[in-house]
């Protein structure tokens, strides 16, 4: 046989080989599912995002996942996975698909949703302190301890990395919670105790802690802007159709501000996040409950609304996720039990504002998900080309990157 002949059989293995590395399948119709698939519904590439010792814990949608590359050595997304029965803390990297260990001390560790951004470092708790890690540099740091009898629990740190923030409640409702578990039991019983709940901040630096907001009701949701260090966002918990929820709280001169003022009976907004860009809050509009339903966005500085984009009941989602460039949006969908009780909802979306609504395209068939044992929670990646979600359609949690643009061999 030639050796042009050879060559040309080699290569058409190696070709077959990818083509059946990326197999247009039903998403969860095996277990396990390949490394990655072809969905034969959408068309889209889907990835399973898996660590060293284990698969990894997608984050809650608002919270940021990622270091962001600083040349072109590739985006990281940071999770955890157990080393001999600790938790470690690893970063993957989006491009190449390797997994580092960033911290290798024996001490259990409780992972926090808090990247440092500016600092590139990861911040996880060990007791009542809390540390901070490089993922270039290995060095780790200790930002604060909690003194004896002091209660508290971070939530988020600012843009600049100078300021943490978290929230604490009177011991009562510690108290509701041990006693009614259950969300169900806990909710109302909450927010009706209108206990005292107070916001504080940590100065990295001095280690000054201080309380700077407090209310007799339930607060929740703290977020500093991803961009201004000043800016910080909390919500009122509780029924949504009985609260003003989204609230903006400036450090510098210690307003407050409303980012949307219900205006019907059973109107609700929820699930608020802020733009990457931290200029305007995205949030859950529905006007009313369970019927007409929202993407919206306030702006930051104002609280005024900028956008208003429809969705129906179908491509309502239980979260969703703004594009670094602000021109597109994702969402998780839900199953008919949801708030919008969709008949065809249990989908990954991709949404293109179109006027006052959203064009869908759905990237990834979540029929086989179980939406009430996890909420996929939807990141864009840096690149604005991936979005990131959870799912258990394999028969456990698993974490998921879907391709945004079709697949060639998916169309």
């Amino acid at each position: 046989m030639k050796p042009t002949t050879l060559l040309a059989l080699a290569l058409a293995s190696l070709l077959s080989q990818g083509v059946s590395a990326q197999e247009v399948l039903e998403t969860g119709s095996r277990k396990p599912m390949p490394a990655e698939w072809i969905d034969k519904d959408t068309g889209h590439l889907v990835k399973r995002l898996s660590g060293p010792t284990g698969p990894i814990s997608n984050w809650y949608f608002h919270n940021n996942p990622f270091i962001t590359q600083q040349g072109s050595e590739g985006d990281r997304m940071v999770f955890a996975n157990q080393v001999d029965g600790v938790t470690q803390v690893f970063t993957l990297n989006l491009k190449d698909g390797k997994a580092e260990q960033i911290t290798t001390d024996p001490a259990q560790k409780r992972m926090l949703p808090m990247v440092a951004r500016k600092t590139r470092e990861v911040l996880y708790q060990v007791g009542d302190t809390l540390y901070a890690t490089s993922v270039d540099t290995k060095k780790t740091r200790k930002l604060y301890t909690f003194p004896a009898g002091q209660r508290g629990g971070f939530a988020t740190i600012n843009a600049d990395g100078s300021y943490l923030a978290g929230s604490y409640a009177a011991p009562e409702q510690a108290e509701i919670l041990r006693q009614y578990p259950k969300k169900s039991d806990y909710f109302n019983r909450i927010y009706y105790a209108h206990l005292l709940n107070s916001i504080f901040t940590i100065n990295v630096a001095t280690g000054e802690m201080k309380v700077v907001h407090e209310e007799n009701t339930w607060l929740g949701h703290i977020q500093f802007s991803p961009t201004d260090p000043d800016i910080l966002m909390f919500c009122h918990e509780g029924p949504w159709h009985k609260v003003d929820r989204i609230w903006r709280y400036n450090l510098k001169d210690k307003s407050t501000t409303l980012m949307h003022k219900r205006t019907m009976p059973m109107e609700i907004a929820g699930h608020e996040g802020f733009a990457p860009d931290g200029k305007s809050i995205w949030f859950d509009l529905q006007k009313p409950r369970g019927e007409t339903f929202y993407f919206a966005g306030a702006d930051v500085a104002t609280g005024r609304q900028i956008a208003s984009y429809q969705l129906t009941a179908n491509e309502w989602s239980i979260h969703y996720a703004v594009n670094p460039d602000l021109k597109l949006f994702a969402g998780d969908g839900g199953d008919p039990t949801q708030v919008a009780k969709a008949p065809d909802g249990m989908w990954i979306y991709a949404f293109y504002p179109e006027g006052k609504r959203f064009r869908s395209e759905k990237l990834v068939n979540m029929k086989a998900h179980g939406y009430r044992d996890l909420e996929p929670n939807v990141h864009f990646t840096p690149d604005g080309k991936w979005v990131v979600f959870g799912g258990n359609f394999e028969g456990r949690h698993e974490t998921y990157a879907v391709q945004v643009a079709r697949s060639p061999t998916g169309s």
